[in-house]
């Protein structure tokens, strides 16, 4: 299985690619950012670097050059993890959030469906986007805290969802709606998680949250939908399947 991690050298993205270097199933990975990207920190001792290849694309908002849709050319599956996050909202331009968080999504679910994908071209394209746990589909429903955002991200959502349903079957699509990601290496700020217990944002750990899309990609999509709770629990079982 080849696979791209778009956002590559993200908090997410880094650790999807830490444990994906130990799958098996998993025989190449293209790291996509707009920086290079290194092998993490920290892999198991079952972990084969040479699987994978950092590729630069320097604008995800323009069309993709040649060279970079050669890398990605083949591929099974895509995590995609690029967004401003509630936390970057103060100091980013609307424009440029809805760029993020929309359409450079759609840009890149659109580029990378239409690659050619040799002998793998009668399975259907795996998609996950890595979306929030308050994000409204329905866009007459404005949420009370981050209302423009929480609708921001839903409105991709259901892009995302009907383009793979208008495919005829070359793309399927998944959202992960996350809770509030941390680590024991990156624990929450007082202050912020003190913000989403108010909103009653769920938690998740970020090897949670990268196994549990780990195993959709792998083992195909169970639902379209992964709540917070669900990746909690899928996550703890795939690395403790894999001992990652």
């Amino acid at each position: 299985m080849k696979l791209i991690v778009a956002g590559s050298t993200g908090f997410v993205a880094t650790e999807v690619i830490r444990q994906a270097l130990s799958i098996p199933a998993i025989t190449s990975i293209v790291a996509l950012g707009r920086r290079p990207a290194s092998e993490p920190q920290n892999t198991g001792p079952n972990a084969d670097p040479t699987k994978l290849k950092s590729v630069i694309l320097e604008d995800f908002g323009s069309e993709y050059p040649e060279s970079v849709k050669k890398e990605l050319s083949g591929a099974d599956a895509c995590i995609w993890t690029i967004a401003i996050t509630p936390s970057q909202l103060k100091t980013t331009p609307w424009e440029h959030t809805v760029k993020v968080c929309r359409d450079f999504a759609i840009r890149g679910l659109e580029t990378i469906a239409q690659l050619p994908r040799d002998g793998t071209a009668k399975k259907p394209l795996r998609f996950i986007y890595m979306s929030g746990n308050n994000a409204e589909r329905d866009q007459t429903k404005k949420p009370m805290i981050l209302g423009e955002y929480c609708l921001l991200r839903g409105e991709a959502e259901s892009l995302i969802l009907e383009y793979a349903k208008k495919s005829n079957g070359a793309v399927e699509a998944c959202i992960a709606k996350a809770g509030l990601i941390s680590s024991p290496e990156k624990p929450t700020p007082m202050l912020q998680k003190a913000f989403f217990a108010v909103i009653g944002l769920p938690k998740i750990q970020v090897s949670e949250i990268s196994a549990a899309m780990l195993r959709q990609v792998v083992n195909g999509f169970e639902t379209d939908t992964l709540l917070n709770a669900d990746m909690v629990r899928d996550g703890q079982k795939f690395l403790a399947e894999h001992k990652l």
